[in-house]
C-alpha cells in the first residue's frame, strides 16, 4: 500500500513536471537583449531568480532568497493557461486577476495536495505583495524586462508608444523591494525620456 501511493505521489508530480515545460513556449513582448526574439515565460523567470540571488544585498530588508528565487521561479506557470497579459495592455489587465486564479487551481492541482498547498500559498503571497521576500521578487519582476528594453534602445516602449509615466507605474513599486535598484530604473527612465523613447505627460513625476 505504501509503495503504492508512493508511486502515485511521483506519477503526478512528473505530470506537473511535465506541465509547466509549456512555459518556455508563453512568449511574452519584451525582446531578448541585442535586439534578439521575444523571450518566453520560463527565460523570463530563469533571468529574475539569477537576478534575486545576485542583487540580494539591495533588497530594503533581509530575505529568504531561497523563497525569493522559488517565487521568481513559478509566478508565471499560470500564464500556461492565462497567458501572458502585457504589463501596459490596460483592456487585458482588467480580466488578468481571474484568469490567473483559474489557471493556479487547474495547474497545482496537478501536484500532490502538499505540493498544491505551498505553491499556490507561495504563489499568493507573490500576488499579495506584503512580505519582504514578495517585494523583492516583485523588484525583480519590475527590473528584468527593463534592463532588456533598456539593451535594447527602448525599442519595445517605442514599438507599443509606452509612456514615461506607465513605466513609472509600474517601476515604483520596485521601491517597496529594493530603493537602490529603483534609483537605477530611475536613471534608466529619464535616459529613455530624453532619447525620446518614451514620451512624458503632464502627470509624469521624476
Amino acid at each position: 500500500m505504501a509503495e503504492k501511493k508512493i508511486e502515485e505521489r511521483l506519477r503526478k508530480q512528473l505530470d506537473f513536471i511535465l506541465e509547466i515545460d509549456k512555459e518556455k513556449n508563453i512568449f511574452r513582448q519584451t525582446h531578448l537583449s541585442g535586439h534578439g526574439r521575444n523571450e518566453n515565460d520560463a527565460e523570463h523567470a530563469w533571468h529574475m531568480a539569477i537576478m534575486a540571488y545576485l542583487l540580494r544585498e539591495y533588497a530594503n530588508e533581509t530575505v529568504d532568497i531561497a523563497r525569493v528565487m522559488l517565487m521568481c521561479l513559478i509566478h508565471d506557470i499560470v500564464e500556461i493557461e492565462a497567458g501572458d497579459t502585457y504589463a501596459y495592455d490596460t483592456e487585458n489587465l482588467k480580466t488578468q486577476k481571474a484568469r490567473e486564479e483559474a489557471a493556479k487551481e487547474k495547474i497545482y492541482s496537478l501536484l500532490p495536495e502538499d505540493q498544491k498547498q505551498e505553491l499556490t500559498a507561495l504563489f499568493d503571497e507573490f500576488e499579495d505583495n506584503q512580505t519582504a521576500e514578495a517585494k523583492f521578487a516583485h523588484a525583480m519582476d519590475n527590473l528584468q524586462p527593463l534592463l532588456l528594453n533598456d539593451s535594447n534602445d527602448g525599442g519595445d516602449w517605442r514599438a507599443h508608444q509606452v509612456t514615461a509615466e506607465q513605466v513609472y507605474g509600474r517601476q515604483r513599486k520596485t521601491r517597496q523591494g529594493s530603493e537602490v535598484l529603483f534609483d537605477v530604473t530611475d536613471g534608466i527612465i529619464k535616459k529613455h525620456i530624453k532619447k525620446g523613447n518614451l514620451k512624458e505627460s503632464d502627470k509624469t513625476r521624476r
